[in-house]
């Protein structure tokens, strides 16, 4: 019999599951302390915990059974991940569970800043009958953008086109022919913000997406445009927005979340009659909370029974010859995919990884978790080397692993390719001895680079000047070259250049290196 603890209140519906396990026994506790928790845990196989319970390095160093630790919804801030992976306790989450929940309180934001609805109400209760303050406008043929078209943002499109809007959607992932099945007009950020009425943000936060929607894309955005985010507070610059609204550009906006929370007293959106807000309410419904408890309670069956889970977000275990074979290899292999997920343009469709050398003749399934997990963390939040091929394979990502055992010109070389509609790139890197991990080849171009800090991918004509050029213009905006490689193949050709700076350059100076003649394309990449 396996023993499971249940904390913090999760509904008896919710784990129904693990009720009617012939082989699970459960016990239901709530209000322990870290102490009262540590006394008792060392009986359990599995914990289950919303946000309430901090499950702490101590609370795992008392549990010799424990197996793995269940998160009914989606955020695991108050679990020791660490700890957990050192122990080899799987800890798992329920990121679909509050997929609909989200989707409908987006369209409940949409609708009530269309009509003011909440504002509506205050002046109603208030003894004013004000009809004419509150002339609405329809969603019936308006321009719904959609940032992010992962679960929910798919969600909000097959609604919205119910409601006879026109969708268009951004998606580093969506490929046209996806976008076209779900009946989306595949768009660029730029685009939406030009052209919609209506714009909903459901992506991640990353640093990728942090103020995605900022000054230059309210600038562009048409007149009396709506604005609403129910995914996370920092997509969308809220002093950007504050001034959007107060020049005329924005007309409302609805906010489940904020960049800090909860908000100051004094923050600019608890008092403007334009915006909406709520408190972070996207998975607060019934059957969300029954959701993430079922979703959690199946995978929690499934890792005690030892058959296949999926959610998990952190490491499983590894053989030990597999791991002393492959952990040198594991940050060389997830630079290698941030280096080429950053330098790619489009949705990605497949991923080919390469080993060759002694790699031929291990198990590299590990090892291409890592690389696949530095690909997807570009555009995707709580990306890890456990989901990361379940995350590729839900946006119809293709991954191929090709081996050799034979390798030219180094005894390992891991090489990785990615494909777009419109283009291929290639990167490739090893270990030295007495360097470490190194990038031996870009494309074509044989290089010699470390991969790590802030790096300057160039693309450009091989003439003469344009090394000056181009160091010129970053000494100009002191921007300190660290170091420098530059490949061709023919003398005249098109050529590479890669520097590593002591700190990123700004946007103004990508600009100005872009407008430089016979430079064809500038990356900026953190590594």
């Amino acid at each position: 019999m396996f023993k499971v603890l249940v904390m913090d209140g999760i509904s008896d519906m919710g784990i129904q599951l693990l009720y009617d396990a012939p082989d699970v026994e459960v016990d239901k506790k709530n209000g322990l302390s870290e102490d009262e928790l540590i006394a008792i845990i060392a009986e359990y196989d599995a914990l289950l915990v919303r946000s309430a319970t901090k499950v702490t390095e101590r609370i795992m160093a008392a549990a010799p059974k424990l197996k793995v630790v269940g998160r009914a919804g989606v955020g695991v801030d108050n679990i020791n991940l660490e700890a957990a992976t050192n122990r080899g306790i799987v800890v798992i989450n329920a990121p679909d569970g509050n997929t609909i929940a989200t989707c409908e309180l987006t369209f409940a934001m949409m609708m009530s800043i269309a009509r003011s609805i909440p504002q509506a109400y205050k002046k109603t209760v208030g003894g004013e009958w004000d009809r004419k303050t509150f002339v609405g406008v329809e969603l019936r043929s308006k321009v719904l953008g959609i940032l992010g078209m992962g679960r929910i943002g798919g969600e909000v499109a097959k609604r919205a086109k119910a409601f006879g809007m026109e969708v268009m959607g951004y998606d580093p992932f969506l490929t046209e022919e996806r976008a076209e099945q779900m009946g989306v007009k595949l768009s660029s950020v730029n685009d939406i913000c030009a052209k919609a009425d209506f714009i909903t943000v459901h992506t991640p936060l990353t640093n990728e997406t942090r103020h995605m929607i900022s000054r230059p894309q309210f600038e562009i955005m048409k007149k009396g445009v709506r604005i609403i985010n129910c995914a996370r507070g920092g997509i969308i610059d809220e002093r950007a927005l504050v001034e959007a609204i107060d020049t005329g550009i924005v007309a409302g906006a609805a906010f489940d979340v904020f960049e800090q929370e909860p908000p100051q007293a004094d923050h600019p959106f608890l008092n403007n009659p334009k915006i909406i807000v709520t408190p972070h309410l996207g998975a607060s419904t019934v059957e969300a909370q029954e959701n993430v408890a079922i979703d959690v309670s199946e995978e929690v069956l499934h890792i005690l029974r030892n058959e296949p889970f999926k959610n998990a977000v952190n490491m499983p275990p590894v053989p030990a010859n597999v791991l002393n074979a492959l952990q040198p290899y594991f940050n060389l292999g997830e630079k290698l995919g941030a280096f080429l997920g950053q330098s790619i343009e489009g949705a990605v469709s497949e991923i080919v990884v390469s080993f060759s050398g002694d790699l031929a003749d291990v198990d590299t399934t590990p090892l291409t978790r890592y690389i696949v997990k530095g690909i997807l963390a570009n555009q995707l939040e709580g990306v890890n080397i456990v989901n990361a091929m379940h995350l590729a394979k839900s946006r119809n990502v293709n991954v191929v692993t090709q081996k050799s055992a034979s390798s030219k010109t180094f005894t390992n070389l891991v090489s990785l390719t990615l494909k777009t509609k419109n283009e291929q790139r290639l990167v490739a890197g090893t270990l030295l001895a007495g360097y470490g991990e190194r990038i031996v080849q870009i494309d074509q171009y044989p290089v010699d680079i470390a991969p790590s800090g802030n790096l300057l991918l160039i693309s450009h004509n091989d003439k003469p000047g344009i090394i000056g050029k181009v160091g010129t213009l970053l000494g100009n905006n002191d921007v300190n070259i660290a170091t420098m490689q530059v490949g061709r193949k023919v003398v005249g050709g098109q050529a590479i250049m890669v520097l590593t700076t002591d700190k990123p350059a700004s946007k103004e100076v990508l600009q100005q290196l872009e407008q430089l003649p016979e430079l064809t394309q500038v990356r900026e990449l953190s590594l």
